[in-house]
């Protein structure tokens, strides 16, 4: 039970790392995505996705460490938390607060992520109203009025400024 424990913790102290190194990739994207710099956006997209295929390796790990303490223990993985294995871990201090430190350190960082992921995803949308404003823009320029021309026969023959047939429609 003992390397059960340890194979969690050292797996749950790589999670951390990981899930650090995320966090500082979604620090470094809050500047970028203010600048609208998309070179830099996407290598850290790229570097972000590296890191989180890692996470989903670790993810798995500690699955399956959990999977073979619930057996050891003979409770359901399903329900078995980290927070009842350090319950369960009062005889050995040692094991029991180096996994306090670690789930904490965790909660901490995922918590950490939330937050700039949150602040990030309020700037992409900030960045979507604009674009949207200024096609809006862009679309009521060439929808200028008509010219007032007529034929002969009291026709309309006007024609519309600043209209080109050419011109990028944002609806279809």
């Amino acid at each position: 039970m003992a390397s059960l424990m340890e194979a969690l913790i050292d797996n749950l102290e790589k999670e951390n790392e990981a899930y650090s190194r995320l966090l500082k990739l979604s620090m470094d994207k809050t500047p970028v995505i203010i600048s609208s710099d998309l070179d830099a956006l996407a290598k850290i997209t790229d570097d972000e996705q590296s890191v989180v295929n890692e996470i989903n390796a670790l993810d798995r790990k500690r699955q399956e460490n959990m999977n073979d303490i619930a057996n050891v223990i003979n409770k359901d993985v399903n329900s078995l938390k980290v927070v009842d294995l350090i319950d369960m871990l009062k005889g050995r201090p040692g094991e029991q607060n180096r996994l306090a430190d670690v789930y904490d350190k965790l909660r901490d960082t995922l918590s950490q992520m939330k937050r700039v992921n949150e602040q990030n995803r309020q700037l992409i949308e900030s960045s979507l109203e604009m674009v949207q404003f200024d096609m809006n823009v862009l679309q009521a320029y060439r929808a200028a009025p008509e010219t007032a021309n007529y034929t002969s026969g009291a026709y309309s023959a006007g024609t519309y400024m600043g209209v080109d047939k050419g011109a990028f429609d944002a609806k279809q």
